[in-house]
Order: C-alpha cells, then structure tokens, then sequence
C-alpha cells in the first residue's frame, strides 16, 4: 500500500521544507500540496490526495 502525504503552506512566502522531509522519512511515496491562503476552501492538492 502507498503512502500519501499531504502539505499546505498558506502563502508562497512560507516554507514547506519542514513538512515535505517530514512527509519523506514517514514514507510517502507521492506528496501533494497546496500553497493556499487559509480564507481559500478550494485545496486542489488535497482533493487530488483524497482521490487517489
């Protein structure tokens, strides 16, 4: 079974190292993200995780 991470940052200004070495030494195989402001509902990169 795969394991799929899943990192949101809310600006561009932010940096999602942290979260993606995270994600990387769990094991994810595949990681998706958003760089998204937090007043934004539409997460493409999580709808994307959920799908697949």
């Amino acid at each position: 079974m795969a394991v799929i991470g899943y990192q949101w940052v809310s600006t561009n200004a932010r940096d999602a190292r942290l979260q993606n070495d995270a994600l990387t030494a769990a094991g994810c195989s595949k990681i998706y993200e958003d760089m998204e402001s937090g007043k934004n509902a539409e997460r493409p990169g999580l709808l994307s995780a959920l799908d697949w």
